[in-house]
């Protein structure tokens, strides 16, 4: 784990930051949001916060009540993503649990973990489309990343969106935002190098690996041993995992839509992990992109960013269950694959075949 020297970015008044955002659209008229801050060296955050009063409206920071009052909104489409990995799902907030930390939705369709110490920052945007006004929520992280984006569609029910925007409109709202970035990172000290792992670190975690009941029961036990996840399937390779090539996700994607199989997709970032749970059927690869384009569900995946894939197998009351993960050059994960199962049901015998297929595959 590593942590960063905060310190805050140049600072652009809003105006300034409308001028440069008006010159790069005119020169480079497709790029997105994300793009566009990289490009101007700012964040997502501070191109919205610069409209505030002009389509934008800074909402409170009372995360609990927020998420409570979604379900009321009626279907949306929500949008998490990580720096390689865009998830989208379309779906209601059903089964919503929240406390002053985090929550969980379990909706079959909008299934969330939310983790609201990365939530700082939150505004109702409206932007003018071909096909009319588009009108979403969109949570910030302290350094202005997009942590989750609520998409109203046709089918919302805009008097209670609406009403839940005025309800949690914020008493400011002058344009602009304070945001922190990353310059650099520092080791943690509570995490002991790879070089300084011993046969005997290596033991433990097995023997802990071995005792795992629940794959929930998996983080905790990383961060009771000081271990990232990364440098722990690699201290059991051969046991508990097995590496497999970076192309085995878009491979696992093709067979499982070629089957009908019905998976479980998971793409985190530090705020939010959003699932998708079901069959996949269109894939298409589009340069470096592979593309999951399907009605209620789409995934786009920068499939050049994979640096690491691993097989991982956690033993659990159900059975060994089975997941295909996949990493960057930094050891972030990008995002991870099952095969569909609720708690109490052994791993699908479909999925199992599959993973077995890969380590053919990759010759494993």
């Amino acid at each position: 784990m590593t942590v960063g020297l905060n310190v805050e970015m140049a600072v652009r008044t809003p105006a300034e930051l409308q001028a440069a955002v008006v010159e790069l659209k005119t020169a480079e008229p497709n790029l997105r949001a994300r793009d566009i801050a990289q490009k101007l060296d700012v964040s997502e955050a501070e191109l919205v916060a610069m409209r505030v009063g002009d389509g934008v409206t800074r909402l409170d920071t009372k995360w609990a009540e927020l998420v409570k009052a979604l379900p009321l909104v009626g279907e949306v489409m929500v949008l998490t993503r990580n720096e390689h990995c865009v998830h989208e799902k379309t779906g209601t907030f059903n089964k919503v649990r929240v406390s002053d930390r985090g929550g969980i939705v379990l909706d079959p369709e909008i299934d969330l973990r939310i983790f609201f110490s990365h939530w700082a920052h939150a505004f109702h945007v409206t932007e003018a489309l071909e096909s009319g006004v588009r009108h979403s929520i969109q949570i910030f992280d302290h350094d202005g990343t997009a942590v989750h984006k609520i998409y109203a569609r046709p089918e919302t029910d805009m008097k209670s969106f609406e009403a839940l925007v005025g309800a949690h409109r914020a008493v400011g709202q002058g344009a602009g935002v304070e945001v922190t970035r990353h310059l650099g990172t520092a080791p943690d000290p509570k995490i002991r190098s790879s070089e300084e792992r011993t046969e005997a670190d290596v033991a433990e975690l097995k023997q802990r690996w071995s005792q795992i009941k629940d794959t929930h029961d998996f983080f905790p036990m990383l961060a009771d041993l000081k271990l990232e996840r990364v440098e722990a399937l690699t201290m059991v390779e051969g046991t508990y995992t097995t590496p497999v090539a970076p192309s085995s996700f878009k491979r696992a994607l093709e067979l499982a839509a070629d089957d009908g199989l019905e998976i479980m997709i998971f793409v985190p970032n530090p705020g939010v992990i959003q699932i998708h749970t079901g069959p996949v059927k269109n894939i298409k690869e589009m340069g470096p992109w592979i593309n999951v384009l399907d009605p209620r569900f789409n995934l786009h995946l920068k499939m050049d960013s994979i640096a690491k894939a691993w097989i991982v197998r956690k033993p659990s009351v159900d059975g060994d269950v089975t997941s295909l993960e996949i990493f960057d050059a930094d050891d972030q994960q990008i995002a991870f694959m099952f095969g569909a199962r609720k708690p109490g049901d052994p791993e699908l015998t479909a999925w199992r075949a599959l993973v077995a297929a890969l380590e053919v595959e990759c010759g494993r």
